[in-house]
C-alpha cells in the first residue's frame, strides 16, 4: 500500500503519448489519482508547430478526467528546444490553445539545450516552471524570483545530477523552488521520494513543507485563476 501523505501530491511536469510518454492523458491522470495525487499537469513536449495538434485533446481529456475522478488535471506544455528567441511567443500561442501552464525544458546537462534557453524562458514573463535548469546562474535566479518562476527539482535521475547546484541558486535568491516528477511512464511521485529529492539536494527538513506544499499552492492559484 501507498504510504500516507502528510500533504496533498502535486506534479506540474509529465508526459503522455502525446509526445514522448508512454500512457495516454487519461492513463496518467487515472493512475496519478491512484497514486494519491491531488493535482497532475500532462504537460506534453512541444515546439511551435506542435501546439495547436496536442492542446486540443489534453484539455478535453483533462476536463472529462477532472469532473469524473476526484483529482485535478490541468492541460499544459513544455517547451522543449524551442529557440530561446521563439520562447516567448510559444508560450502565449500556447496559452492561446488553452494551456493552463507553461513548462519550458531549461539547459539540463543531460541534453544540449541551447545557451540562453533558461535567461529567455524566465525574461517572457509567461513561463510557470523552468524544468530541470542545469547550471543555472545566480543572476538568473534572481531574475526567476522577481518574475515568479518556479525553478524545479528533477525526480528524473538523467536531470536530477543539478538539483544540489539548482538548490543553492534558488535559496541564495530567494526563488521558488519545486519538485516534479517528468514522469514518461510509471514514476509518479510518492511522499518518500519527495522528502528524498528535496534533503538529496542539500536542502534540510524545514524546506520539505514549503517546497513539496506551498510553492505548489502558491502556482495552482496562479494557473486556477486563468480559468476566470
Amino acid at each position: 500500500m501507498r504510504e500516507p501523505s502528510p500533504f496533498p501530491i502535486y506534479d506540474f511536469h509529465t508526459h503522455s503519448t502525446l509526445s514522448d510518454g508512454a500512457l495516454s492523458p487519461l492513463e496518467v491522470i487515472r493512475r496519478a489519482h491512484v497514486a494519491s495525487y491531488a493535482v497532475v499537469a500532462v504537460t506534453d513536449h512541444v515546439g511551435p508547430g506542435g501546439i495547436t495538434r496536442v492542446l486540443p485533446e489534453l484539455v478535453r481529456d483533462c476536463q472529462v478526467a477532472s469532473q469524473e475522478w476526484p483529482i485535478l488535471a490541468l492541460p499544459g506544455v513544455e517547451l522543449t528546444h524551442v529557440p530561446p528567441g521563439a520562447i516567448g511567443e510559444a508560450a502565449k500561442a500556447s496559452y492561446e490553445a488553452g494551456a493552463l501552464i507553461v513548462v519550458v525544458h531549461g539547459e539540463t546537462l543531460d541534453e544540449p539545450v541551447a545557451p540562453g534557453t533558461n535567461k529567455a524562458a524566465i525574461e517572457s514573463g509567461l513561463v510557470d516552471i523552468l524544468a530541470h535548469p542545469g547550471l543555472i546562474t545566480l543572476d538568473e535566479a534572481r531574475l526567476a524570483a522577481q518574475k515568479g518562476v518556479f525553478l524545479e527539482l528533477s525526480a528524473k535521475p538523467a536531470h536530477a545530477v543539478a538539483n544540489g547546484h539548482v538548490a543553492r541558486m534558488a535559496k541564495m535568491a530567494d526563488a521558488p523552488l519545486i519538485i516534479n516528477s517528468d514522469n514518461h511512464s510509471l514514476d509518479f511521485l510518492t511522499p518518500k521520494r519527495i522528502r528524498d529529492i528535496i534533503l538529496g539536494a542539500g536542502l534540510t527538513e524545514e524546506d520539505i513543507e514549503e517546497i513539496a506544499f506551498h510553492n505548489p499552492r502558491r502556482l495552482l492559484e496562479r494557473v486556477l485563476s486563468r480559468r476566470r
